[in-house]
């Protein structure tokens, strides 16, 4: 049974850390509170950031489009305080072991367990004419990005735990077959992780795919950020209390005034005790932009520097590579490729 590791159970040894996102555009305070602002907690570990743009491929893309996120992205991580000298910053696609491995784990995966992929389920529904194979066997590619690098610990979302149960399957049965060749990884999911509602449905969870004044991006300007908060839904009452049940949209503020300002929600609950929904959502709305601006600031210098992004994730490819290679030549040996 998965050890489902949390902040109150933490590793006790230097370890490898693997986490990717794909570069699909707008990232959102709900991605940058739920996996971004978390970087920290892993600073003392052998850390990998993945582009993962093989991963978007699942869906039709625009090239130009998605050069120009996978950039994006590999620049954020870096203006959100990631050290490329101490962390491995690079895109999925720049280490071509990753392709590699995913067709030899293939061979070592069930149509059965695939099948069994919620996210398979959920995304061929809502892309009905694009049910590609790609999307079927997205979970054993993932599988390769972190089995490549000997990884121990995985953040995720608990939406994203089955794929990091499906990978240690599939080690567990590699392994059984042909020895200790891979880590067996264990999911990180942080037991405080805030979660962001849409400020338009705060019944629901913020998404980049819902209408624009539904979220706050990582882009939007300081004043779009305030239009878009002053606009959030909240409800006919004037109290400023926790109640998700029947306070979501106020209980929604509140959580991201807690989360941005390493408080707990009753504190700032009683920092605002007596006022009204239009100090809340002032008070909202400068944090976030006060958050964001040193973010956006530093993300515009490293684009408008064009060699230092390029140089940056050439070196860190190289050494992704060197890392692969160690693993993918066990696995050749392994299976019986023949290797000059």
């Amino acid at each position: 049974m998965t050890e489902i590791l949390t902040e109150n159970k933490a590793p006790d040894k230097k370890q490898v850390i693997y986490s990717a996102i794909q570069p699909s555009g707008n990232i959102t305070l709900g991605n940058y509170i739920g996996a971004l602002r978390n970087f920290s907690l892993f600073e003392d570990k052998e850390s990998l950031f993945c582009v993962a743009d093989l991963h978007s491929l699942t869906v039709r893309q625009d090239p130009a489009q998605l050069r120009k996120r996978s950039q994006s992205l590999a620049a954020l991580y870096i203006a959100c305080g990631l050290d490329p000298e101490k962390n491995v910053i690079y895109c999925q696609s720049h280490v071509p072991q990753h392709a590699e491995l995913a067709w030899i784990l293939n061979c070592y995966t069930y149509m059965g367990e695939l099948n069994r992929m919620t996210q398979f389920k959920d995304k061929s529904q809502k892309h009905a004419d694009n049910i590609n194979a790609g999307l079927f066997t997205y979970p054993v590619l993932m599988a390769a990005d972190i089995l490549l690098y000997q990884t121990n610990i995985v953040p995720v979302g608990l939406d994203q735990k089955q794929h990091v149960e499906i990978c240690r399957d599939i080690a567990q049965r590699f392994n059984g077959v042909y020895g200790d060749v891979f880590q067996i990884p264990e999911p990180y999911i942080r037991k405080t992780t805030a979660k962001i509602m849409s400020l338009s449905e705060p019944t629901k969870k913020m998404s980049k795919s819902d209408p624009d004044e539904s979220f706050v991006s990582l882009f939007d300007e300081p004043d779009v950020i305030r239009r878009k908060i002053k606009r959030a839904v909240t409800d006919s009452e004037a109290e400023i209390r926790f109640d998700p049940e029947n306070k979501p949209g106020v209980s929604n503020l509140l959580t991201i005034l807690s989360a941005l300002k390493n408080t707990t929600i009753e504190e700032v609950e009683k920092e605002l005790s007596g006022l009204g929904y239009g100090a809340l959502k002032e008070a909202a709305a400068e944090t976030i932009v006060t958050e964001f601006a040193p973010i956006q600031s530093r993300y515009k210098e490293i684009l408008a520097d064009k060699t230092y992004l390029p140089n940056i994730l050439k070196e860190n490819a190289a050494r992704a590579q060197y890392m692969a290679l160690k693993t993918l030549r066990k696995v050749y040996k392994k299976v019986g490729l023949y290797q000059p």
